[in-house]
């Protein structure tokens, strides 16, 4: 198979001789970014009883810093690629520590808040910087095994962030949890200022200010309203405002760019059959992954009967498993052996069986729950980073932060999606089964209110169904995009070839 012309252009860059040492770096640096993603949701009751705050402080404490960070990362990539990506790192992770000082110093549930979304745009600049990085000092025979290490910062960051911030709340008071972030920005500050070279898009497209706006304003309502979902119901007039109103700004995103001669998002890369297959996949496995997390957890805790650290060590497994074969190079060398659509098709087909090995033998005990997640920890070792790859050779080097912002952002948004639609499909479901449990406010609360022991068995065989029908639901999805990122994967490259072999065609 020849290679595209974005490709050939990522083919024609050196490998940095300090390419692995300067990987280290930035994953370090990653991984803070993500862990403060899920760390803060351990912390809940320390806040509440701590900075007196509200149920509806406490929800933007944790929704400030996603919803800033996923609005912001298109606009930071085009940014990294404008004006440095090496810059755009540095100013990344200066926010980030600086955001986390305050966070861990602050009296108030506001300034928490201001916190928190000052730590997401440093996110946002860290996410797209990172990958357009990783990019920029790997050549092709080791791009893949690099982007694979990545990947795997990306699932150990979202996995293990409860555990953590159950460890540091054992031990110390709710602050430290951000204060532990300054001395790791600090030393990646370091190390990114005397190590990483600098890298910039060297047309220097005009600066697109309105589309910087736009795409901000519009992935920051369409997460929110996500977000909002679940809680107000997706029929209540707040959320199907915010998601109109999401929906209408990014569709005037995408007709601005295509009629500006420096667009920040090229609305032509979505003619790639290629970077549509990838892109398919990615919301997918980001689907499956974020979903299944959630209602995993609820099942070792509501089901099974574990405290939160217990069942945070639990799903530990499917972190491990995806940070030991990627760090063994497993995807890397099927990618070239298999291609790309079939390793892709494989990963997502066995992250789909993961979760359908959850929802039909995870209730019997954690034995059926453990084989499921390391079958879907090696789905996702192999698909995530032959998709992120995938999207980042279908668009031009010059443009890599671009690509790495939309990477972030449809894992921001299939998470976003994964939990609110398979959370609304065990709801319904449970609502179905035990309509005298609606409108309680959680599981437990459903239990407290039940009449007698029989009730309260009811309720929980209503709600492990519920479990068992969102898995099942994800692992449909999950199967679904995985074959149509592998269809549109194996078309983009036979049109490819045909491009390159007229003769080859015409026969």
């Amino acid at each position: 198979m020849t290679a595209t012309s974005a490709e050939q252009n990522h083919l024609a860059s050196p490998s940095h001789p300090q390419r692995w040492l300067i990987l280290g770096v930035i994953c370090l640096a990653q991984l803070t970014v993500l862990l403060d993603n899920t760390v803060l949701n351990v912390a809940i009751p320390s806040l509440t009883r701590e900075l007196d705050a509200s149920t509806a402080d406490v929800q933007w404490m944790i929704n400030a810093y996603s919803l800033v960070q996923s609005g912001l990362l298109l606009t930071a990539g085009s940014s990294a690629d404008r004006y440095g990506r090496k810059k755009m790192l540095i100013a990344g992770l200066a926010l980030f520590g600086i955001g986390s000082l305050v966070a861990g110093l602050a009296q108030t549930s506001v300034q928490l808040i201001a916190a928190r979304a000052g730590m997401g745009i440093g996110g946002a600049l860290l996410m797209t910087t990172t990958l357009a990085v990783v990019m920029q000092i790997f050549d092709e025979t080791e791009r893949v095994k690099a982007i694979g290490i990545w990947s795997t910062v990306s699932s150990l960051g979202f996995a293990v962030g409860p555990l953590i911030g159950g460890v540091m709340l054992d031990h110390f008071w709710w602050g430290a949890i951000f204060l532990i972030n300054i001395p790791v920005a600090a030393v990646a500050l370091v190390a990114v200022a005397r190590l990483v070279p600098e890298s910039k898009n060297p047309s220097g497209d005009r600066p697109d200010l309105l589309g910087a706006l736009l795409s901000t304003i519009g992935m920051a309502a369409v997460v929110y309203a996500i977000i909002s979902g679940p809680e107000h119901g997706w029929t209540s007039g707040r959320v199907l405002l915010t998601a109109f109103t999401g929906v209408a700004v990014l569709t005037g995103f995408a007709l601005w760019e295509l009629h500006i001669p420096y667009p920040m998002l090229d609305m032509h890369f979505f003619r790639n059959q290629r970077f549509i297959g990838a892109v398919a996949g990615a919301i997918l496995v980001a689907f499956g992954m974020g979903g299944s997390l959630f209602l995993l957890t609820q099942e070792l805790q509501f089901v099974l009967g574990y405290g939160p650290l217990e069942a945070g060590l639990r799903t530990a497994p499917l972190a491990l498993s995806v940070v030991a074969l990627n760090l063994t190079g497993l995807g890397a060398r099927l990618v070239p052996r298999l291609g790309t659509p079939v390793t892709i098709a494989s990963g997502m087909g066995l992250l789909a069986a993961g979760l359908a090995v959850i929802a039909l033998a995870g209730g019997g005990g954690y034995g059926g729950t453990l084989c499921g997640l390391l079958v879907m920890g090696v789905g996702i070792a192999l698909a995530m980073p032959a998709m992120a790859n995938a999207i980042m050779s279908a668009i031009p080097p010059e443009k890599a932060g671009v690509g790495a912002g939309i990477n972030g952002t449809l894992a921001e948004c299939g998470n976003g999606l994964g939990v609110a639609v398979l959370g609304a499909v065990l709801n319904s479901r449970f609502a179905a089964l035990v309509p005298s449990a609606v409108g309680a406010a959680s599981l437990p609360a459903a239990l407290a209110a039940a009449d007698g022991a029989g009730e309260r068995r009811a309720i929980t065989d209503a709600f492990s169904s519920g479990l068992e029908t969102s898995m099942l639901v994800g692992a449909v999805a999950v199967l679904a995009g995985g074959l149509l990122a592998a269809v549109l994967l194996r078309r983009a490259e036979r049109g490819e070839s045909s491009q390159a072999d007229p003769a080859a065609a015409a026969a």
